[in-house]
């Protein structure tokens, strides 16, 4: 490595750099996942946003995919060190924003669940509800605070029956995962509350639900027709990750939710706001 491309700092600074680095981008992601949730609200489309407010050259394009909430091993553990550190020095103000980051992530898998529970007419006590994903992101088999394991746990306490399927992540740590992070229902042993399945067309038959968990190529590819051919009525769909046609599946038959999407908007425009 040559000299010009060494940064040589004082250790608190190296410290922080790294933390810092996995904050702002987590910020981004929490950023754009907020937004998300007024788009629901206001008929607003997150992804013309994103695209809108990325064209200006000070804030870029990256990052500002919505999503179910990140995960990963880095994200969260950094910004929760930074928050440490503040309370540590006394930064009760700074620690607080830092903290909201985190607490944004966690409430936007929350509210994921919460809408799947809702839209399913506010009961899925029995239901079959397929999560396509376990891995916290595409092209990798680590599951590390990934967000599938949380919507599956809020899913699983309403008395679903959830099925999973992922082309990486092996059933065994599917299985630990379930464990360590608490997920299943109290009492009851991992095969009693998760299917682990091996093909997609088979996990989905009968299923009164899908959820879009991890961005895999794969699944913008399935026949989603052939699939809502053998699914229970109303077939759901619930895309996390917002990479499925949903036109397409709308007019296939599926009920359709995507985060930041304007389907079921509660407001038209600015006149129908009563303040």
């Amino acid at each position: 490595v040559t000299a010009d491309r060494i940064i040589t700092t004082n250790l608190w600074s190296s410290e922080l750099s790294k933390l810092v680095a996995n904050a702002f981008l987590a910020q981004r992601i929490s950023s754009i996942n907020s937004i998300s949730e007024l788009c629901e609200a206001t008929g607003a489309d997150v992804q013309e946003v994103g695209r809108a407010i990325g064209k200006d050259k000070r804030l870029g394009s990256r990052f500002l995919n919505a999503s179910v909430g990140f995960g990963g091993s880095c994200f969260q553990k950094d910004i929760l060190n930074l928050v440490y550190l503040c309370e540590s020095f006394g930064l009760k103000e700074v620690a607080e924003y830092w903290d909201q980051v985190v607490k944004i992530n966690d409430h936007q898998k929350a509210r994921f669940a919460k809408k799947m529970i809702r839209s399913m007419f506010n009961t899925i006590s029995g239901k079959k509800i397929v999560l396509f994903g376990f891995a916290f992101k595409k092209d990798t088999g680590d599951t590390r605070e990934t967000a599938a394991v949380y919507v599956a746990k809020h899913l699983l306490a309403e008395r679903a029956r959830v099925v999973i399927y992922d082309p990486k992540v092996e059933h065994d740590q599917i299985k630990s995962d379930f464990e360590y992070y608490k997920a299943l229902t109290p009492g009851k042993e991992f095969k009693d509350c998760v299917t682990i399945a091996t093909d997609p067309y088979e996990a989905v038959k009968d299923a009164h639900a899908i959820g879009i968990m991890t961005e895999w190529e794969e699944f913008k590819s399935y026949d989603y027709k052939k699939m809502y051919a053998t699914m229970a009525k109303p077939a759901f769909i619930f895309d996390g990750r917002l990479i499925l046609d949903h036109p397409k599946l709308l007019k296939i038959g599926y009920e359709v939710y995507a985060i930041g999407k304007p389907y079921g908007v509660k407001y038209q425009n600015m006149d129908d706001l009563k303040m």
